[in-house]
């Protein structure tokens, strides 16, 4: 029989990682998911601030925001149970917004309950 030799720490600082994030509780892993997807999401509907020479409707994107705020609405139906109503009211308030700004910025408004998320969410209005 072979003797197993002691698995050697890692030198990369990916120990460290690996600690950090233990410490982390579910649901601010979760939220902060959220909020990047909202952020995203926000940019991609054209609500970003003008900044650097750059309008905020210049970065205005429907495909990729439809994605992110799909994503979003799964991820909060998913997760609210578990998260809690304080955390999970103010997301699906985000949500909501971003449905609404999505249904704006459209030239052609999907018919109510076929924007994104709205499978999982109940239609926006």
């Amino acid at each position: 029989m072979s003797e197993q030799t002691p698995a050697t720490p890692p030198t990369d600082g990916s120990g460290d990682a690996l600690r950090d994030i233990a410490d982390v509780a579910a649901v601010e892993v979760i939220t902060t998911a959220a909020v990047h997807l909202m952020s995203a999401a926000a940019v991609k509907c054209g609500l970003s601030p003008d900044a650097d020479g750059v309008r905020g409707s210049d970065l205005t994107d429907l495909d990729e925001a439809r994605k992110l705020i799909s994503a979003l609405a799964g991820l909060v139906t998913a997760a609210a149970p578990d998260i809690g109503n304080q955390h999970a009211r103010s997301l699906r308030d985000g949500l909501r917004s971003l449905q609404l700004a999505f249904r704006e910025a459209s030239p052609f408004p999907d018919a109510p309950g076929e924007g994104p998320g709205e499978k999982l969410t109940g239609p926006v209005r």
